[in-house]
């Protein structure tokens, strides 16, 4: 009776190993790719979302220009380029000034750069092509006990958009603050000064 034993691997099962480790690392590594893209994405919304609630700290402690719509923009507020010098300007000016430098990126700079108010360059602290808006609706204030509608007590809407890193539509009766981004995304928060004398 002869024995026959196999003492190794052929090549070919080698081989076929090989390729099996390759497609997988190949999945794992678009994986990560797909992973790294969600997690900036993910900060981009926080980093809205706090520029949000900036402004609306803002308007909460200044609620003299907030009643009297001093903080609705005409035009998207903080669109890219330099910094804009806000010496001289007081209230809701100022926080509106004070707010786009924020969203092009003032918060925060590059390592062993300095964030240059005359290019804006350095200045990373923000989403790309950050810009906002904000929106009052007249429609919505309250009225007092005696049935006199309070002005300023309607609903601020608070919009911040950015370029987003994959394509995104944005419904066209949200698009005020969106100028020509592709792929933009976009975060948006309700306000209502509040008055005493409202019901």
């Amino acid at each position: 009776m002869s024995r026959h034993s196999q003492t190794g691997f052929t090549l070919l099962e080698i081989l076929i190993a090989i390729v099996v480790v390759a497609f997988g690392l190949l999945g794992l590594f678009g994986l990560q790719a797909k992973a790294q893209k969600a997690e900036t994405e993910s900060y981009e919304r926080t980093q809205a979302l706090v520029l949000i609630q900036d402004i609306a700290d803002r308007m909460n402690a200044n609620r003299t220009d907030a009643f009297s719509q001093a903080y609705v923009t005409a035009s998207p507020v903080g669109s890219g380029g330099k910094l804009t010098d806000c010496s001289g300007k007081i209230g809701a000016d100022l926080d509106l000034c004070e707010w786009g430098n924020l969203l092009k990126g003032s918060a925060e700079m590059a390592s062993g750069a300095a964030c240059s108010t005359a290019s804006g360059a350095g200045c990373i602290g923000a989403m790309l092509s950050a810009s906002g808006c904000i929106a009052y609706d007249a429609t919505t204030e309250l009225a007092d006990s005696t049935g006199a509608v309070q002005a300023g007590t309607g609903i601020y809407t608070i919009s911040v958009v950015w370029q987003g890193l994959s394509r995104s539509v944005i419904p066209s009766a949200q698009q005020t603050c969106v100028a020509t981004l592709s792929g933009a995304r976009m975060v948006t928060s309700t306000l209502r000064i509040g008055a005493l004398g409202a019901q």
